[in-house]
């Protein structure tokens, strides 16, 4: 079983940086591959980017790549998102996800088992 609760959301403006985290619990965590995924009022649960448990193959979205770094440190237990150049369009709930799958990266939502309760996002232009 593995908790992850993700902070550092906020209200930013457009062009702003936010960095988010995603701290689990558990003793496998190097083992996970983890992801983020973003939802919108009234629109479905996105993929934005994921990390092999290792680190060494990360993915993102079309719509953030060269904008937002997904990291991970294996002896914190912790994932982060990095978001720059921050957009309106960026706004939403931002969740973490875990899955133990190694070698391997998901982008649906629903292949990963465990998620977060997720953190907001709001971009004002």
């Amino acid at each position: 079983q593995v908790q992850l609760v993700e902070s550092g959301g906020g209200l930013v403006q457009d062009g702003d940086s936010l960095r988010l985290s995603c701290a689990a619990s558990g003793r496998t965590f190097s083992s996970y591959l983890m992801g983020w995924f973003r939802q919108a009022p009234g629109k479905e649960r996105e993929f934005v980017a994921a990390i092999t448990a290792s680190g060494g193959l990360t993915r993102y979205a079309d719509s953030v790549k060269g904008r937002f770094t997904i990291s991970r440190d294996n002896a914190k237990n912790t994932v982060y998102l990095q978001m720059n150049s921050l957009k309106p369009e960026d706004t939403a709930v931002y969740y973490c996800a875990a899955d133990p799958s190694a070698g391997v990266i998901y982008t649906r939502s629903y292949q990963y088992h465990y998620w977060g309760q997720g953190t907001q996002v709001t971009v004002s232009s």
